[in-house]
């Protein structure tokens, strides 16, 4: 493995984490990239991981890798969501004064990296959550939701709406309308963790490239490690 980049990344929760292992792994490893993953630490004295609950934990977290591997050859980088970020992540307050959500994600990942200070490091916030990536292709949902058509065309119909324009990333305009909430409105058996495995499953990553573009913007980033 002495030719490969060893990329660590850190995931908000266990459905990134899967993402990571199922997807992120084998796209990567033909570009002599090899992923290794974990989920931020939320309690050092439980050892429990996944969630974010401030800013200063997270840090902690990722400068305790970044730190324990000083090889020229590692490479850093995270999938938090957007959506319900501590509002203690460096430049949150300063992102809230833009409009545009490319924007606002951007102002908060240039600041996330001047904090960390390390050239290894790549942040990646999601807009607006992990779910916008089922919005890529919502007909996975009718392989665990088979009698859920119209339901499903309903969601089809608010992603093609002004100002969606069939945009997964736009979709949430506020805490009820997150990705996760706009799907939960039309199938309350929605499971995040169970169901937002079909993404890993069932939708080429090259259609979620194809629809995210903040998503293509990293994974190209990390292609040319």
């Amino acid at each position: 493995m002495s030719n490969y980049i060893r990329l660590n990344i850190t995931t908000e929760g266990s459905t990134e984490l899967r993402f990571v292992k199922d997807v992120l792994f084998k796209h990567l490893l033909p570009y002599h990239i090899y992923c290794d993953h974990r989920s931020v630490l939320t309690s050092k004295e439980y050892h429990k991981r996944g969630g974010i609950t401030n800013y200063v934990k997270a840090k902690r977290d990722i400068q305790q890798w970044i730190n324990s591997e000083n090889s020229s050859d590692r490479r850093f980088t995270t999938m938090f969501d957007y959506y319900a970020l501590p509002n203690d992540f460096p430049g949150y307050f300063e992102a809230q004064k833009l409009t545009n959500p490319y924007d606002k994600v951007k102002c908060i990942e240039e600041s996330f990296a001047k904090d960390i200070d390390d050239c290894r490091f790549i942040p990646y916030i999601q807009l607006h959550e992990f779910e916008a990536l089922i919005f890529s292709d919502l007909d996975v949902l009718l392989f665990e939701y088979e009698d859920k058509n119209k339901e499903i065309r309903n969601l089809k119909s608010l992603l093609s709406q002004s100002p969606y324009n069939n945009n997964p990333e736009l979709i949430n305009d506020k805490k009820e309308t997150s990705p996760s909430h706009r799907i939960i409105a039309q199938i309350p058996e929605y499971q995040k963790v169970s169901s937002g495995s079909l993404i890993t499953d069932l939708i080429p990553i090259d259609v979620i490239r194809l629809k995210c573009s903040h998503f293509n913007e990293w994974l190209t980033k990390l292609e040319k490690l």
